[in-house]
This record gives structure tokens, sequence and C-alpha cells, in this order.
């Protein structure tokens, strides 16, 4: 097993960036995804009676740890997801593979042991990317090629091809393939896709949305590679619940800008429009805040009402209805929610999926269309 990682590790050091793949198949995928819950539903149906036994006083089996390893943690979110993981009863944290120095020494101090990619492959059922953003695509490949359960940080491909090709290798392995959109689990944008998908909010009209930071000179350097800049890396969390809640837009326009003194090639101050066939997305993204707390917001507007989540972090969620809807009443209310931690949820829900108890909950037709939404944003489409 070690030869043959280390063959494929020299394969895909010499593999080009963007990688030919067979066209994405929707339909298979979506029988894929009715089987598995078909599969769960009658699983659950046979524990029946040995769950009968837990109301008499039995005790619940404990779910098993599952083996998990990084393929880097120098990305901003690699250090917070492995310090959860290592906690976490879900995970068996069986090691990291990371070149930086400070990085490494960040791993050691949380008693993780620092191995080779060879290694930390063969030794994990699921492989975490959280690798420099160029990376995050051929790290991937390679977790997936060798037959593993992958999370993939955001954003997880410079190219459709690429997506597409490990859309593809997940589904012919049926691996579950989990690409890092933080708030997807965030409880303010699980409530308005239950508000938009219920039709409380009548037909959505117009999202307007914010995504801002503060880029360090290291971030402006490694994010200055994309052509969409700060639009790629960080305009993405945004870009996904758009497209999610619109579909594919029939035109997007992107204004990518360098309005930062320094006049490097690193775009800091952009907005995408996004045009659908019954309606409009503005997101405004930039790198030069200077406030304390970022500017982050996420505004729906439809024809029964509205939602809007300010901040995001700790969420804060408005909903204002023409008429009662659901458990919501007519006029303007705040949205009580459960108290939340970033990513908590997704290594939750990853786990689960693995386990086969259930499938997550973004299909990878989903993920195929963020993809390509995204790109179209940053102008990286071909």
């Amino acid at each position: 097993m070690e030869s043959l990682l280390a063959q494929e590790l020299g394969t895909a050091r010499e593999t080009p960036r963007t990688l030919k793949s067979d066209s994405f198949d929707f339909e298979d995928s979506t029988m894929k995804r009715r089987q598995f819950l078909g599969a769960a539903v009658g699983g659950a149906a046979a524990l029946g009676s040995d769950l009968s036994g837990l109301a008499q006083g039995a005790v619940a089996p404990v779910a098993r740890r599952i083996p998990i390893g990084f393929l880097g943690a120098v990305h901003s979110h690699g250090l917070p997801k492995l310090r959860l993981a290592s906690k976490s009863p879900d995970w068996e944290v069986v090691g990291v593979a990371e070149q930086d120095a400070a990085t490494r020494m960040a791993c050691e101090k949380l008693g993780v042991p620092l191995l080779n990619q060879a290694e930390v492959i063969e030794r994990s059922e699921v492989i975490t990317v959280e690798s420099a953003v160029p990376d995050h695509a051929r790290h991937a490949l390679l977790a997936l090629k060798a037959g593993r359960h992958v999370h993939v940080e955001k954003p997880p491909a410079e190219t459709l091809e690429e997506m597409r090709e490990m859309i593809r290798l997940a589904q012919q392995a049926r691996r579950v393939f989990q690409p890092g959109y933080m708030w997807r689990n965030n409880p303010a944008f699980q409530k308005i896709f239950e508000a938009a998908r219920a039709g409380w909010l009548g037909s959505i009209y117009s999202i307007r949305a914010h995504m801002s930071n503060a880029a360090s000179p290291g971030q402006r350097r490694e994010w200055g590679q994309f052509k969409g800049g700060s639009m790629f890396e960080l305009g993405v969390h945004m870009l996904d619940p758009i497209a999610r809640l619109l579909g594919k837009p029939v035109k997007v326009t992107p204004f990518l800008r360098t309005d930062h003194p320094v006049q490097d090639a690193f775009r800091d101050n952009n907005v995408a429009v996004l045009e659908f066939e019954r309606g409009v997305a503005v997101l405004l993204n930039n790198s030069l805040q200077s406030s304390r707390l970022p500017v982050r917001s996420f505004e729906v507007l439809g024809t029964g009402g509205s939602a809007s989540i300010r901040p995001i972090e700790p969420p804060v969620l408005e909903i204002d209805l023409a008429q009662a809807a659901g458990p919501y009443q007519a006029g303007p209310q705040s949205v009580p929610l459960p108290r939340y931690e970033r990513y908590v949820d997704d290594l939750a829900e990853l786990a689960r999926a693995v386990r086969g108890e259930r499938p997550l909950g973004v299909t990878l037709e989903e993920e195929s269309l963020v993809q390509e939404v995204i790109l179209m944003a940053c102008g990286m489409a071909t």
C-alpha cells in the first residue's frame, strides 16, 4: 500500500492542474441518493427490535470513531477543524501532513502526529483537505483516487473540470464528498432555506449579500494568484447559498478591482451581479475592511416576504411576512436560534454520512452548480 501511494503521489505532482473528465451524470447521482435513502430507511426498520430494548434500560451502542487525517492545516479553517476533530467522539485523528513550520508547531501543541502524505492517506478512512488554496483540488483528487471519503476546504477547485472529476470519483467509489462551506449548518441560513422551500417567502426576486474581511499580506499573495481574488476565496461563502436558492443564472457580470494602495495583483474590492430568469442577486465582496467586526450579511426578498441575517456570526435572523405562514406570524419578527459554533455541525454531518446513517444535505448536483456559479462570478469560467 505504501509503495502504491508513493507512486500515486508522484503521478499527482506531474498531473496538470486542469483535468479532463466525463460529463457529470446528474441522473445517476440522483438515483444513488435515492438508493442511499432507501437503504437508510430499511436499515432503521431492521433495527426496530434492537432499539426497543433501550426503553427497558439497555445501553445504546457507542458509535465507532472514524479514522480521519488532514492533508494540510495551513488554511485559516484548518487548525479550528483539527482542534474540534481531536475532541470529538466521532473522530480518531491519525495525523496531519503539513510543511509550514508554524502550522506544524501548532499541530504538535494539539498532540496531533506529524506524518507524510502517504502515511496520512494509508491510515485514514476520511481525508480533510485544509492545505493552501492552490493545493485543494490536487489533494482532494489524490485522496479520492486512493478510495477515501473527502472533506475539502472551499474553494474546492479552480476549474469546473477538476470539480466534476472529484464528483465522478466519489460517485464511482461510493465515497462521501463534502466541500467546506462553513455556513451550510448555520441555523439562520437553514431557516431561510426552510422558508424558501416551503414557499413562505413567495417567489424570490432579489438577494443582496455582503462578505468582507481584512486580508493579511500573506493572504493577499496567496489569493492574488487567482483572477477572482477575494471573490474566489471569500465571496464563495455567499455564492453557495445564492446558487442553491436561485439555481443557475442566465448571466453573471463580475466587477473585479484592486483598490488597496499597494496596487498588487490581488482583486480586493469586488461586485458580482447575477441575473436569473425572474430575479437578481448582488454580492459585494472586499478584503479592505478596517473596522473591528467584518461586514457580513445576507438578505432575501420574495413576493411573500423577506428574510435577513445580520450579523452572520453569531447569527441574528429577521423575517417579515405579508401573511402568517409556517411558524411565523405576519409582519416583522426576530427568529429564535439555537446556539451555533462554526464547523461543529459540519463535522457531525460528515460523520453521519460516512457511517451511512444519513446522506449529506447538499447533493452532488448542487455541488457542481455551486462551482459553476463561483467561476462565473470570479471571471474564471472557461
